[in-house]
């Protein structure tokens, strides 16, 4: 496990994330927290489900974080005729071998940006769920190992909307965390009709980050120390996602590693070789509402999975700071957590 020797290493990745960063602004106007979002997925090693109304940008979001890492990239429009062995890839018989031979399926990339998920059926969904846990392929008995990094940026229409399936629940809780772009302020859409009046900033998108700096920064974000007290704060918000009255689905053991993942990368970017409370509070929402299923009656209250999220992180206390002599010290400067009566931050 790679962690920070010296500044140099935070130096860096905050060094190449800013150019990421400002290569995606670049194309998606006045959504930063948006953007950084995205970055703390792909540093998490992650996927991300954008989910919005048509036109506000979300494939535009997710070709603009592909093109600025120089990796293979590949997009699959989802479409009801949509078959699975179009992902997955499928095995032909070659006539001149005497021979299976596989052909690929768009899976095999290292950003796989899938366009309007929710509109191919739940069978050819289910093609993408051992390939977003594992990071693999079976096809006829054969295992196929996926590239790395590997990520899948989806978007999807509200499930409102005509013509939509809904994910099943293994495929939502693949996804580390759920985004929203939502409209423009009106300067961020006055500049963007400046910027993408004539061509699109796409076309000039050149990448800022290589393949191989991408993994270097993922591995140095597993390195982020989580003191106890903060590991404890986010099985604790979890766990009362499974308890609560108003959802008849919880959030899993999966989500609550998903969000100990996040926090740490989210720290990173922030500059800290350590996770606060702060992180973990900060993502609870994206990480954990699109995996939660609200009653019916909290659906007939119009409540929503992200209110109950907001008002479990309000209700859960969060571990006070404690000298590191308490024996929860990070040993960098960090602060850390004990047992002492649980304050907000």
């Amino acid at each position: 496990m790679t962690t920070y020797d010296d500044r140099a290493s935070l130096t860096d990745l905050t060094a190449v994330v800013e150019r990421v960063r400002n290569s995606v602004e670049g194309v998606i106007e006045g959504k930063p927290e948006v953007v950084r979002l995205s970055l703390t997925v792909l540093l998490a090693e992650g996927h991300l489900l954008i989910e919005d109304v048509p036109g506000v940008g979300k494939t535009m979001l997710a070709k603009a974080l592909a093109r600025s890492i120089d990796c293979s990239v590949r997009r699959i429009q989802f479409t009801p005729d949509l078959l699975p062995s179009d992902i997955t890839g499928v095995s032909i018989w070659d006539q001149q071998r005497h021979d299976f031979e596989f052909k690929p399926g768009a899976i095999f990339a290292q950003v796989v940006i899938g366009d309007e998920i929710n509109r191919a059926s739940p069978k050819t969904q289910s093609a993408l769920l051992e390939s977003m846990e594992e990071r693999q392929v079976t096809i006829d008995g054969k295992t196929y190992e996926l590239p790395s990094p590997f990520m899948v940026v989806a978007t999807q229409n509200p499930v409102e909307m005509e013509g939509t399936y809904p994910l099943p629940e293994a495929q939502r809780d693949r996804f580390m965390a759920r985004v929203s772009v939502g409209y423009p302020s009106a300067e961020a859409e006055l500049r963007m009709l400046d910027v993408h009046g004539g061509v699109s900033p796409l076309e000039d998108l050149q990448p800022v980050a290589h393949a191989h700096e991408v993994l270097k920064l993922i591995e140095a974000v597993r390195g982020v120390h989580v003191a106890e007290p903060v590991r404890r704060y986010a099985v604790e918000l979890v766990a009362a996602t499974r308890t609560h009255p108003d959802l008849r689905l919880g959030a899993s053991p999966r989500a609550t590693l998903h969000l100990l993942r996040a926090a740490k990368a989210s720290a990173a970017l922030s500059g800290r070789e350590y996770a606060l409370p702060d992180d973990v509070q900060a993502l609870a929402v994206a990480v954990l509402a699109h995996r939660l299923l609200p009653t019916a009656q909290a659906q007939l209250n119009r409540r929503t999975a992200e209110q109950v999220v907001q008002e479990i992180v309000q209700r859960t206390p969060v571990p006070a700071a404690a000298p590191q002599q308490s024996g929860f010290g990070l040993g960098r400067g960090g602060p850390g957590y004990g047992q002492q009566p649980p304050r907000r931050l």
